[in-house]
């Protein structure tokens, strides 16, 4: 398929288009009922269990859908995502993010350049200062150990990391290796956030890490002035060398800021920021409050086997790290989770017409990586819930509103079991009950007729049919470990990298954000100028200006030139 051409111009993509009416005949209940069917869309790798069976698919969709993976070239398109090449066209980058789980002697070039020696000199630098400041060698400026930590960060420099910071609150040994301590994030610009950060916390034993790679993020350079403020109002402005780190590779901004250049924490352009948990931006944070061989493991277990190997960690260390990069460069299609994955997402929002998942991560785009607009849709609006109460907020929707296709993810094994004795299951029965039953009724729904042989009111019989026939899929993890956890990112990292190798589209940039931000800057100056200089609004629209003399009327006791003040509750 020649570079510039589309997807929806192939055989297959037509191909797959005519087969649609064939399964909007066909309900999920009749599907279902083929036990042979049901068992050739269960893939199990590493212990995770995959069943896909509720898909609106048969076994000929699937076949059509490998068959238009071949089409778009899939298979060379991760090979050249694992080689280094530079896929990312936009941004001219490579896009390597599986380098910062490589074990020390893997080699994994960009541009003729082993990656994986930086990779480590950082997270060498990460074990040595987290074990440091956390056994009490490095401590504040009044010589008090630094127990609480706040990481200042947005977008893939704040969600990953919190993501699995909140998996791993709850796991015995990781909660076990933080005891005492506290990681907060603070994201959102808006002062709110800051007052609920800091309260609670002592400047005196609060370490702050300020992510930004060009230390210029708006957001993040705001909160971490507002925050460098809190220190040096409690402990005097010398003490942000003591208090203070940084994410960055721009090493004379964050001198500037009075941060220690040699506490600042390298990263790189081939990582882009959506896929930057295993680096520094996650791994330095989520080290401090669990100490580095926590993490360690959970990096690890999504490194690729093939690339090398290591004598650095233990045998586990090694079944992990054979896992799902592994899985994801060498299984064949049929039995590839993250492409699996992939190729669903293309099928229910392409081609079903389906445009939001209740997931993870979002693929958006309107132009295929050459620039062209793309005549289909793209990307997923996605939205989620843990464990029961998404029925409380949107499962009603789900069950007889708009079709949303659903991935269900439970777990084994508890990281806390909880047994009271005369109750029926236990608490985690009780919920994985709900992960086993909600799919079932998304697929089969309940019929006007199974009302009536339930003597239902008439006029109550509209309100309670289930239509179903409803697309879901379930993944079933042993536990919630670290390991696990990083399973889990690392499949459906690769998952948005198959929907857009197959889409046509860049996966890895996200000019989309851009404009806002440009939008945002003259504002603040227009906001600036108005309170400094008693400046009209001018240059906006009407609706804009309107709205704008309304915030700045509404807030006219602001001062001209106020005295710093810090939020507190």
């Amino acid at each position: 398929m020649a570079s510039s051409t589309l997807i929806c111009d192939t055989e297959q993509w037509k191909d797959l288009k005519a087969h649609v009416d064939d399964i909007k005949k066909t309900h999920l209940r009749e599907l279902m009922s083929d036990t042979q069917r049901c068992n050739s869309m269960m893939v199990e790798f590493d212990g995770i269990l995959l069943d896909y069976s509720r898909q609106c698919a048969t076994l000929e969709t699937m076949d059509k859908l490998f068959k238009l993976a071949e089409a778009a070239g899939l298979k060379g398109k991760i090979n050249r995502m694992f080689n280094g090449e530079r896929i990312n066209s936009t941004e001219n980058r490579c896009v390597l993010h599986v380098a910062l789980r490589a074990p020390r002697d893997a080699v994994i070039n960009c541009d003729g350049k082993n990656t994986v020696p930086d990779v480590w000199q950082v997270l060498d630098k990460i074990r040595e200062f987290s074990e440091r400041v956390r056994s009490g060698s490095w401590v504040g400026a009044t010589g008090k150990p630094l127990k609480d930590v706040v990481a200042i960060g947005i977008g893939g420099s704040f969600l990953g990391p919190l993501f699995v910071h909140t998996a791993l609150q709850t796991d015995p040994e990781a909660s076990e290796f933080a005891r005492g301590r506290q990681l907060r994030f603070l994201a959102n610009v808006d002062p709110i956030d800051v007052a609920r950060n800091i309260t609670g916390l002592n400047p005196e034993t609060t370490l702050v890490v300020v992510v930004s790679k060009t230390f210029t993020t708006a957001e993040t350079m705001l909160n971490a002035r507002t925050i460098r403020e809190w220190i040096s109002s409690a402990l005097g402005p010398e003490a942000v060398a003591k208090h203070m780190v940084a994410v960055s590779t721009n090493l004379t901004l964050v001198e500037q800021f009075g941060i220690d250049p040699n506490n600042a924490f390298a990263f790189w352009d081939w990582v882009g920021g959506r896929y930057s948990v295993c680096s520094a931006v996650g791994v330095l944070p989520l080290s401090l409050q669990y100490g580095f061989s926590v993490v360690e493991k959970y990096r690890l277990s999504y490194f690729l086997v093939s690339f090398g190997k290591t004598d650095a960690v233990d045998t586990r260390f090694l079944q992990g790290a054979s896992s799902i990069d592994k899985h994801f460069y060498s299984a064949p299609f049929d039995k590839n989770i993250p492409v699996l994955l992939g190729l669903l997402s293309i099928w229910n929002v392409s081609f079903l017409g389906h445009p939001a998942r209740v997931s993870m991560e979002s693929n958006g785009k309107g132009v295929s990586i050459d620039g062209v607009p793309l005549p289909y849709e793209s990307g997923e609006i996605d939205f989620g819930e843990p464990g029961t109460n998404g029925q409380h907020s949107f499962y009603q929707l789900i069950h007889q509103g708009r079709v949303v296709p659903c991935d269900f993810i439970g777990v084994v094994k508890s990281q806390q079991p909880v047994y009271l004795k005369g109750e029926v299951v236990s608490n985690h029965d009780e919920l994985m009950s709900n992960f086993f039953a909600q799919p079932d009724a998304l697929a089969y729904g309940k019929t006007p007729q199974q009302l009536q042989h339930e003597n239902v009111p008439h006029h109550l019989i509209p309100h309670k049919t289930f239509p179903g026939n409803r697309p879901s899929l379930s993944l079933l993890l042993p536990s919630l470990s670290a390991y696990n956890i990083g399973q889990l990112l690392a499949m459906y990292e690769h998952r948005i990298a198959v929907e857009g190798f197959i889409w046509g589209i860049n996966s890895f940039d996200q000019w989309g954000v851009e404009l806002g931000k440009s939008l945002a800057s003259q504002v603040r100056k227009q906001l600036h100028a108005s309170r400094k200089k008693g400046e009209p609004v001018e240059g906006f629209n009407f609706s804009t200006t309107t709205m704008m003399k309304r915030y700045l009327e509404g807030s006219a006791d602001v001062p001209q030139d106020p005295p710093t003040l810090l939020p507190h509750m």
